[in-house]
């Protein structure tokens, strides 16, 4: 199963704009924000993430009842963090 799991914004990577360093449930990864370039995202934004990329903007109440219903169901959101721990965007 393939999740959007929510991440704030901590801090854009020096001299490249489309890569952020996020936040996932105390995971620290760097993620591609391009795809919101039409969108402001700065540090202490929330964005749903995928596969490295953010796809959206959301607000931290959104993000808290998503980060909920994926405690909730368990494996699937262990495994996506397990993933997310294991990427590298560089």
């Amino acid at each position: 199963m393939c999740l959007g799991i929510p991440g704030e914004v901590i801090e854009f990577l020096p001299g490249q704009a489309d890569l952020a360093k996020v936040s996932v449930s105390g995971v620290k990864r760097v993620i591609n924000v391009g795809l919101l370039a039409d969108e402001h995202v700065g540090p202490g934004d929330w964005v749903l993430i995928h596969v490295g990329f953010a796809l959206s903007k959301i607000d931290e109440a959104e993000a808290a009842a998503t980060m909920r219903f994926l405690a909730a169901i368990g494996q699937a959101y262990e495994d996506e963090l397990a993933a997310l721990a294991d990427s590298r965007i560089e």
